[in-house]
């Protein structure tokens, strides 16, 4: 067994080692260099690797792939996190979208969730820059399905970057359903510059813009101002969100609706 490990090259260890986090959430350097069977210098060299390709993050004798103010995680993670919640945030979202309309949805796994109920709202048409969405509805019939071009991004699973804006920029959709990493006092929160610009040129190029998020988004800080909840037609939350902030909201007379989860 530790001939096994031993034999492993440098990437297929990183490649495993980054799986292992992203199963656990949060793993100490200690357990992973006895895990495979390597030093604890080489597994401090394998995790500046991967923190520079933004896989995941250190933090003191350790690393983890949950989120911080100037760390997304990647999509693989996000995609396990907060399921309920989003499948129902999604279903009360998509109870806006009607036959015939342009709708336009952004890379998060929140929208994920959206796009698997269009195919029940044909014929549609759904602009994307999430590969994900893309591959999910690629053989939809009723579905007109547009492409939003740029810089592909592994992580996020998606296409940034000024192409990417420009070719939002072009265009005019009826909707436009949004999520994003951080909701805290009236704003809401991104970690990365380049997401923050996709997101704005989207909510730009709607006639109506929906932001959908989960109840742990909420008090939660991130590095960049994506936009006030203001400026949204309509803000879905789960209805695990506290008191408190639907009285916050209300005070702001910003228009939202509670989705159940049924939990």
């Amino acid at each position: 067994m530790s001939q096994d490990k031993n034999r492993r090259g440098p990437s297929q260890r990183r490649r495993e080692l980054s799986d292992h986090v992203l199963a656990e959430g949060s793993v100490s350097a200690s357990d992973l260099a006895e895990r495979f069977g390597v030093s604890l210098m080489t597994i401090y060299r394998d995790i500046d690797e991967l923190e520079r390709e933004g896989i995941l993050r250190k933090f003191r004798g350790g690393v983890t792939v949950q989120p911080s103010g100037v760390f997304e995680s990647n999509v693989a993670f996000r995609k396990k996190t907060m399921r309920a919640e989003k499948e129902a945030v999604a279903a009360k979202a998509a109870a806006l979208v009607e036959p015939g309309m342009s709708v336009m949805v952004d890379d998060s796994t929140t929208a994920l969730e959206l796009a698997r109920l269009l195919p029940g709202v044909e014929p549609l048409t759904v602009v994307t820059n999430f590969l994900e969405v893309l591959n999910l509805l690629s053989d939809e019939r009723g579905l007109h399905l547009m492409a939003l071009g740029g810089d592909y991004d592994r992580l996020h699973d998606s296409f940034l970057g000024v192409p990417c804006v420009e070719a939002v920029e072009a265009l005019r959709v009826d909707l436009c359903f949004v999520s994003t990493s951080s909701v805290y006092g009236n704003h809401a929160y991104h970690q990365e510059q380049r997401i923050v610009a996709v997101k704005r040129a989207m909510l730009k190029a709607a006639d109506r813009s929906v932001l959908m998020i989960d109840h742990s988004k909420l008090g939660r800080t991130a590095l960049h101002r994506l936009a006030p909840l203001s400026t949204f037609d309509l803000v879905v939350i789960d209805d695990r969100t506290p008191p408190d902030v639907l009285r916050s909201l209300d005070e702001s007379g910003v228009p939202y609706e509670i989705a159940p989860t049924g939990a």
